[in-house]
């Protein structure tokens, strides 16, 4: 079944004194584009989180946040940068001096920067972290998968009906342009005695040239490859796999024997029916932007 390019996904898990929350935003782009924000503690692990979400997500621009929360202030283990500190201390003392200030620094200016402190180094704590990130971003990568086949199914009975909207109108056409064929035969001997009535009309060369005209009115073929892609189209949305990129090759193919049957047909009411399947035709394109 096919499925949308938009979602949210959420995961929570909790362990090893940490709860980690994921989520998962995303929305249709032709390429997989992934960007994160990690803690710093885990800003390390950005490519196996993008690695994670490759071999679920096909397609699109998937914005993921993670968040952690430790158990407990000790467990913060946080630390002041010295060498930070000393920076931002002198930066501001220059500061002051050029500017000519008489206020002198205090404590509350240097906490106005929040790299003075920095998280301590523990050993085996981006491991226990990662473990708990992991679950929480399947538990996340589950939930938007789940909203993203439910969106894919409403666009699937849509694309569906569209279908066979162009079924029906493709029968239409069929019906026309065999009873155009006829008509434009007679229509041309008509016009052919008209113009030469005095002059003898060599049958063999008028019905060469009505074959060919029956044949450039003729748009069975084109009505056939049509049918086709319809029916190439209503399996790939059944296809497990994504299927964004053949379904839009196909609604490619579809427009092209529209345009063809358009333009080898003279009939007003066939030139009104392609105008409503090319307008048909460019809904189902807008809505196949967004499906994986």
């Amino acid at each position: 079944m096919i499925a949308s390019m938009t979602g949210f996904g959420r995961g929570e898990s909790t362990g090893e004194g940490v709860t980690v929350t994921v989520e998962l935003r995303t929305v249709n782009n032709r390429f997989l584009e992934v960007t994160t924000r990690l803690p710093r503690s885990l800003s390390l692990r950005e490519n196996d989180v993008k690695e994670l979400i490759r071999r679920k997500i096909s397609r699109g621009k998937v914005n993921v946040i993670v968040n952690v929360e430790r158990e407990g202030i000790g467990s913060a283990g946080l630390e002041i940068n010295t060498a930070a500190a000393k920076a931002y201390y002198s930066l501001l003392v220059q500061l002051r001096k050029t500017l000519r200030l008489k206020e002198a620094v205090k404590l509350q200016h240097m906490l106005q920067f929040s790299e003075i402190f920095e998280q301590k180094e523990s050993g085996g704590t981006d491991e226990k972290e990662w473990a708990v990130l992991q679950e929480s971003l399947e538990t996340a990568l589950g939930a938007l998968a789940e909203m993203r086949r439910a969106e894919g199914g409403e666009l699937d009975r849509d694309f569906r009906a569209r279908i066979a909207f162009l079924d029906e109108k493709l029968g239409q056409i069929e019906r026309l342009s065999a009873e155009q064929v006829p008509v434009e035969r007679v229509r041309l001997r008509e016009r052919v005695t008209q113009l030469v009535e005095k002059t003898p009309v060599d049958e063999g060369r008028l019905e060469m040239e009505l074959a060919l005209l029956a044949d450039r009115l003729d748009v069975t073929e084109e009505c056939v490859r049509f049918r086709s892609h319809n029916k190439f189209f209503l399996e790939a949305l059944a296809l497990p796999e994504p299927a964004g990129r053949k379904l839009n090759f196909l609604i490619q193919e579809m427009n092209r024997e529209a345009n063809t049957i358009g333009s080898k047909s003279n009939a007003t009411e066939i030139a009104h029916i392609v105008v409503n399947m090319k307008e048909e035709l460019e809904k189902i394109r807008e809505q196949l932007q967004n499906i994986e």
